[in-house]
């Protein structure tokens, strides 16, 4: 039993260690797809299309225009995801009151001594045995980073980094606007990629065919599997819950962090509508909404001693 405990703990460590040492390559494969789809839209089919004198011109620059704005948007998502913080537990935190009943344990005399204030109403405080400190509600420990993260929902190997309460709504920017461009392009090479498979000629080096070929096809792969990414991550925030947390309570039919659609969407994007599509918050909302910095969330009162 022992030895095949040790075993696990091994390979986990081995595979946490596998993707921190992704690191870099990771990025400068999402930066290699974004460049091979600017080679084909851009250099290859439509920029070429601007200097004739037809409605294919007109159609052209509303291609670019659309490919170089959507473009600039998931750039700005993807490094805001990347360079933000998910989260971290402030040093010396404390819980003012018993926050979280879920997934919980109990503290050990030693771990107790640690509470300067000592709260007799608090029996039950989740704790981190791996950081040595206390958690806050909806925290959780990311084995990859190594720490307790805020509001964690995942750690996503295509970010480098954990996805969680500071850099979550970046996140789901990134995806949407991944989504856009990746449709964009396939539409836009769909029929460059019909004739490729029929008897028309096509102008251009094999080379650039062979570009315009793959472009193609890794954004049809991506505009689909982004799609239900997106869909899943949809359901999430409307519940109020992460990826974990959706997990952890799919035995309980109510939530308590679920505080109807709309204040869910608020949680995540703020209530500013001009904030709601960039990668950023107004200072209004990050002045009054607690849930943006990832300690303190508003629950529903009847359900505050819900167990998992």
């Amino acid at each position: 039993m022992y030895r095949s405990g040790a075993v696990m703990a091994w390979n986990v460590f081995r595979f946490c260690t596998a993707l921190r040492g992704l690191g870099s390559i990771m990025i400068l494969l999402v930066l290699g797809v974004v460049a091979l789809s600017y080679y084909a839209v851009v250099f290859s089919i439509y920029g070429p299309a601007l200097t004739s004198a037809s409605l294919h011109s007109f159609i052209a620059l509303l291609v670019l225009l659309f490919f170089h704005a959507l473009l600039v948007m998931l750039l700005w998502s993807y490094f805001s995801v990347v360079l933000t913080d998910p989260g971290s537990v402030p040093p010396n935190y404390r819980p003012v009151v018993d926050e979280e009943i879920g997934e919980v344990d109990r503290l050990t005399a030693s771990e107790s001594s640690q509470l300067t204030t000592p709260q007799p109403t608090n029996t039950r405080i989740r704790y981190c045995r791996k950081c040595n400190h206390i958690k806050p509600p909806r925290c959780h420990h990311c084995s990859v980073c190594g720490r307790c993260v805020l509001k964690m929902d995942h750690h996503c190997v295509w970010v480098v980094n954990c996805v969680g309460a500071l850099n979550y709504k970046y996140f789901l920017l990134f995806l949407f606007y991944t989504l856009l461009e990746t449709t964009l392009v396939t539409l836009s090479l769909l029929p460059y990629f019909i004739t490729f498979f029929s008897d028309g000629e096509i102008a251009g080096s094999p080379s650039t065919l062979a570009t315009t070929f793959l472009a193609f096809v890794l954004n049809l792969a991506f505009a689909l599997s982004v799609f239900g990414f997106l869909i899943m991550h949809a359901s999430l925030v409307s519940g109020n819950t992460t990826t974990i947390e959706a997990y952890e309570k799919k035995t309980s039919p109510k939530w308590r962090y679920d505080l109807g659609r709309k204040r869910n969407f608020e949680q995540v994007f703020g209530t500013v509508v001009r904030y709601w599509f960039i990668p950023a918050y107004s200072e209004e909302d990050l002045r009054r909404m607690p849930a943006l910095h990832g300690l303190e969330y508003p629950s529903k009162p009847d359900l505050d001693s819900q167990e998992p």
